[in-house]
């Protein structure tokens, strides 16, 4: 395995912020065990605590450990993951209750990036997803530009120019109900 992608395990192991490419633009992650780890993310981003992240697993199994996916949420999963696609449903007690306090949902997502498929498998766990950029600034699609909002996390994954495309697409899945809260990259 790359020793880039056994630094960025080390640095989440250690409570770091990891910058890794996506599908779609830069993303930010960090161990969801670790809470000190989550609200370094959130002062990192200059992003309010009532403000969501998303998981970041490897498979709907692991999704699965941590989310109610009905009939419907798995057949969504089994179409487009891997890819840009976020589903939001009820979250089991497993989720530390610091990650999206006081909602009783959760998204999930399964990247197709290469190396952030290599960072899940290598990390053994779900991190954090979120876009990497200041709270309320433009997606990154290269280092440069989070690193030209201020951000700095501790650890990047440098894929050079990246996606470029549309951010991933948000589905509410709540039984046999479906409600498209973003539309992004993925048509559902």
């Amino acid at each position: 395995m790359a020793e880039l992608i056994l630094d960025a395990v080390k640095t989440l192991y250690a409570g770091g912020v990891v910058a890794h490419p996506t599908e779609t633009c830069y993303g930010l992650a960090v161990d969801i065990f670790q809470k000190s780890a989550v609200e370094k993310l959130y002062r990192l981003k200059s992003m309010p605590f009532s403000k969501q992240v998303s998981v970041l697993v490897r498979d709907l199994e692991e999704a699965q450990q941590y989310g109610e996916f009905s009939t419907l949420a798995v057949q969504y999963a089994l179409k487009y993951w891997p890819g840009a696609l976020t589903i939001i449903v009820p979250r089991k007690p497993s989720v530390p209750l610091w990650i999206n306090p006081g909602d009783d949902t959760i998204g999930f997502r399964v990247s197709s990036n290469k190396k952030t498929r290599e960072l899940l498998a290598a990390f053994g766990g779900p991190v954090t997803t979120t876009s990497a950029n200041v709270s309320g600034e433009s997606c990154a699609y290269k280092v440069a530009d989070f690193l030209d909002q201020g951000l700095a996390p501790d650890f990047v994954i440098d894929s050079g120019q990246i996606g470029a495309e549309l951010p991933s697409t948000i589905v509410r899945v709540d039984g046999n109900e479906v409600e498209v809260l973003r539309q992004g990259s993925v048509a559902v």
